[in-house]
Parts: structure tokens; C-alpha cells; sequence
């Protein structure tokens, strides 16, 4: 599957056997914040996190503005808008495509009851690496402000989601979500399969975690020199320490994606006025 081009730099990149993380930059432009960039690239990514596979299979250069107004108008129609956390799912989607190029399983966002219901379960349904050796990442996400109510928000819903009544459920409803025509269809519903013990499905798990949060390293520079990648990867790598002190189940692999930004409200709106702008096209 093609996908956008990749905006995010990724400054931080550690693979742990159970634990690793990934620094998230956006990066300056003339002094100022890339806020109008990152939201030009975000809305690129629209079509692949909000419909399904055979949807975008039928995309094409003549019938692309009907598909992109239908997973704009897919993601909400609301004014309250300011702490709804779509934006968050869709930020995760992309950090795993562009990082681990992953494909993305199903659209959480596709199968909602009605258009501003939140979506229940995993905020991402992911598999990456080849056939026959396909992982399966279920992730979560908070779009916040606040980088300690992040972590200690995710790490109770971690918690919650990794406990075996949870996960059989979410894995029944994320089967029957798979589309037919995906060609990784009939393998990753093999490894879902009721019969086959958690443990097994664990060895082949990974939960990806974004968080977001107002960052003080972002706000006090305004270009990535060596002083600002220094203080960054600093900045990482202590809300990464204090994130593994949490008590996180220890059986399933976690990786953790920060991405820190100038001031979320200011961009939640930029984001909200762009998503209007197509869901009119």
C-alpha cells in the first residue's frame, strides 16, 4: 500500500526486546514550529486511516475528491471537537506506518455506530512484517496536554485492555472486521483464532503507544540545532524512564511513540478547521 510522504522526523529510536521508544519531531521552519505542515500531512493520511482496503482500492486520480470528503466527514462533524481524540488515533496510525511500515488491518474509524461516536477498543489495528511472519500491533493513544496525565491514563488502560476477557472480545470483533479482500486477510485471522492460546498470540503482539504532550524543549527553541537535539532527546528519554516505571504487563511487548508539540489547543483547532475545509470538498 502507498502512503504519504513521511513528515515526522524520528529523533529518538530505541528497539527493546519488550520495551522501546520513539522521539517524534515536527521541527521549525523560519523560527516557528512546523504547526501549518504537520496539519497539511496529517490530512494526507485521511483516505487509509478512515476507510477500507477494498474502498481505497477503488480510489483513483478522477473519483479522489469523493473519497477524501468521505473520510473527512468519517472522522466527526461536531463543534465540540476540543477534546475529542481522533486526531490522536490518526497521529498513531501514522508514527507506526512511517517508523515500522506497518499496514494498517482495519479502520476503527470506518466501522462507528454514527458519525461523532467514539471508537471503542484499540485506537489502531496494525500488522508489520512479511507474510507468514505478520505481527499484530493493537494500539493506544492519548492526545493530551499534559505528558504525566498521558502516562498515567495509558497505563490504566494498558492495564484494562491486556486482561484476557478484554482481549478475547476486542480480537472477536476485530476479526470480523477484517475486509476479505485484504490480502494479509486469512493470516492474521489464523492467529486471532479463539483456539489459539494468548501466550502464542503475545509472541507475535506488540501494543504501540503515542502520547502527546505541550513540550518545554519545543516551546523554548526555534531551530534544530545540536543544543535543541540534545535537550530533546533528554526530554524523551525521561517521560520514556518514567513511562517502564509504571506497572505495565510484562508478557506483551510495548512500544512507546512521544510526540511533542508547541501548544495542542492551537493545533486541535488547526486540525478542526482543516478537516471542515474537506469534508466541504
Amino acid at each position: 500500500m502507498d502512503k504519504p510522504p513521511d513528515f515526522l522526523t524520528t529523533r529518538v529510536h530505541k528497539v527493546d526486546l519488550e520495551r522501546g521508544i520513539s522521539g517524534l519531531c515536527v521541527g521549525y521552519e523560519m523560527g516557528e514550529w512546523r504547526m501549518e505542515q504537520l496539519v497539511e500531512n496529517t490530512m494526507e493520511w485521511l483516505p487509509e486511516f478512515s476507510l477500507k482496503q477494498s474502498e481505497l482500492e477503488k480510489m483513483s486520480h478522477s473519483n479522489s475528491v469523493n473519497f477524501i470528503r468521505r473520510a473527512a466527514r468519517a472522522v466527526y462533524n461536531t463543534e465540540k471537537f476540543k477534546n475529542r481524540g481522533e486526531f490522536g488515533e490518526l497521529f498513531l496510525h501514522i508514527a507506526v506506518r512511517q517508523v515500522f511500515n506497518s499496514l494498517p488491518a482495519i479502520s476503527k474509524i470506518y466501522y462507528k455506530d454514527s458519525e461523532n461516536d467514539t471508537v471503542k477498543g484499540f485506537d489502531a489495528v496494525h500488522v508489520v512484517g512479511p507474510p507468514g511472519e505478520l505481527e499484530l500491533w493493537i494500539g493506544e493513544t492519548k492526545f493530551y496536554t499534559s505528558i504525566t496525565d498521558a502516562i498515567r491514563d495509558v497505563a490504566a488502560e494498558i492495564i484494562a485492555h491486556t486482561q484476557i476477557d478484554y482481549l478475547r472480545t476486542e480480537f472477536i470483533a476485530i476479526t470480523n472486521k477484517i475486509d476479505e479482500n485484504w490480502e494479509h486477510a486469512d493470516e492474521l485471522k489464523k492467529l486471532l483464532d479463539s483456539n489459539i492460546s494468548l501466550d502464542d498470540i503475545f509472541k507475535r503482539t506488540c501494543i504501540p503507544v503515542l502520547l502527546t504532550y505541550d513540550s518545554s524543549v519545543i516551546n523554548s527553541h526555534t531551530v534544530c540545532d545540536e543544543q535543541y537535539r540534545i535537550e530533546f532527546e533528554r526530554e524523551i528519554m525521561f517521560n520514556f524512564d518514567r513511562f517502564v516505571s509504571k506497572n505495565l504487563p510484562g508478557e506483551i511487548r510495548i512500544h512507546l511513540f512521544l510526540l511533542p508539540l508547541k501548544q495542542k489547543e492551537e493545533l486541535v483547532t488547526l486540525l478542526d478547521t482543516k478537516l471542515k475545509i474537506w469534508q466541504q470538498l
